[in-house]
């Protein structure tokens, strides 16, 4: 069943190539995207798409994504149940060398899923983790100044193709974060975490005035939430709150996971469930604090991780779909080849072939959620209602076809001219 929420409705007036309303015509409806974002991580298609890495290190090896399975062998499965991407831009895998960025791969991979109908966000424009060596040492205010030209230059390079970015990437721990060397960290603890989200939002708008700009972290305590209502408070304008699900110890739960989105759901702005992942093998020990610290030579999927994996994909994405707050949920990993920790968290195994929880997904996006193509007839004014989720959507006639919105005002008067 479709939430209400997710429905919305279209009065659509078909005209034909010369302007005429087409009266009593029998058409063919089809919903053709959701806007509501199923996404995934497609660090993989960096390669596929853009090459090999010029300097000879894939940037998606740490934080997932495989140089080991050619993603041409499951593209169209990818594109089959997601609708939005995150690529990687962190800045040490991005830029090795000053001043030579990784610019051209990426291009032709988010205009690659652009050009598939793939919504592309980049992910992030500012974290302290995987800096560039050569920023060590440098003065904090030198940091600042290149941090500062890195996210304005980004985001407008890649405007028009990517406008949807994580402009700052767990503030939380930023300048107290001890794991290791790092220039961000000092000028995050010389200028404050309000002061590092501030420069992340006013210089990606200032490189792309229409981008839209997410705060992420994977602390989800109450210090994210005061540090949400200080940005707010200082007038930053944010568009979406980030919250990362790993759940490599296990599914928290319907209850769990909904009690944190109703937490920061009451700020008003949109929720990106921006990294989730379920395990189909054995699970992490809970008493692994820092989940970067479970490392195992192999970590298998089973048959039995499998078919819990599947049910508790099915749980998850019902229950975020099911709350208004929530616009999207990106999953990180397609693939268990090549997958952050090197756990069995994909949709498809290491050879290739799916699991039970691609089947699952496949379900809900492509038939439970989705209106089904449908064969309707226009009043005497060429009109036709159009009721179904939210997303976009093609109606032929005569075999020509044209495209219009179901979209979040509910009601919708549309007119398409069928060339």
């Amino acid at each position: 069943m479709i939430p209400e929420h997710r429905l919305g409705e279209a009065v659509v007036t078909v005209l034909s190539a010369d302007g005429a309303p087409l009266a009593d015509t029998e058409v063919t409806v089809e919903q053709r995207r959701h806007a509501f974002g199923f996404g995934n991580i497609g660090f993989d298609f960096v390669r596929m798409i853009g090459g090999d890495d010029p300097e000879g290190a894939e940037a998606v090896e740490a934080f997932g994504g495989s140089a080991a399975l050619d993603p041409a062998r499951y593209a169209d499965e990818w594109l089959r149940l997601f609708n939005l991407a995150t690529l990687p831009f962190y800045w040490g895998r991005y830029e090795p060398r000053r001043g030579r960025p990784d610019r051209s791969r990426l291009e032709r991979t988010a205009r690659w899923l652009h050009d598939a109908g793939v919504t592309v966000k980049g992910h992030p424009l500012v974290w302290h983790t995987v800096q560039p060596d050569w920023l060590l040492g440098l003065p904090l205010d030198e940091v600042e100044t290149l941090l500062r030209s890195r996210v304005r230059e980004l985001t407008a390079a890649f405007a028009g193709t990517i406008d949807l970015w994580d402009a700052i990437n767990e503030a939380v721990i930023m300048p107290v974060f001890a794991n290791g060397d790092n220039a961000v960290t000092p000028l995050a603890a010389a200028r404050g975490r309000v002061g590092m989200v501030r420069l992340a939002v006013e210089e990606a708008r200032a490189g792309n005035p229409r981008v839209r700009l997410a705060v992420n972290d994977f602390d989800l305590s109450p210090a994210y939430e005061r540090l949400i209502e200080e940005v707010l408070e200082a007038g930053i304008r944010v568009d979406a709150i980030g919250l990362q699900t790993h759940m490599h110890q296990g599914y928290r739960g319907e209850e769990a996971v909904l009690a944190v989105v109703d937490r920061f759901a009451r700020f008003g702005l949109p929720i990106q469930m921006t990294e989730t992942t379920l395990v189909s093998g054995h699970l992490m020990p809970p008493e692994i604090g820092d989940l970067n610290d479970y490392r195992i030579p192999e970590w298998p999927s089973t048959p039995e991780g499998e078919a819990r994996q599947a049910d508790e994909v099915e749980r998850h994405y019902r229950s975020l779909f099911g709350h208004p707050a929530v616009e999207s949920i990106t999953y990180w990993g397609f693939t268990d080849a090549g997958a952050w920790l090197g756990a069995p968290v994909g949709f498809v195994r290491a050879d290739g072939s799916r699991k039970p929880s691609y089947d699952v997904l496949d379900r809900l996006v492509n038939d439970e959620w989705r209106l089904a193509p449908a064969r309707l007839r226009t009043d005497g004014s060429g009109r036709l209602t159009v009721r179904g989720p939210l997303g976009s959507y093609e109606v032929t006639a005569g075999g020509a076809t044209a495209s219009f919105e179901v979209d979040r005002t509910r009601t919708a008067t549309t007119a398409v001219r069928l060339p």
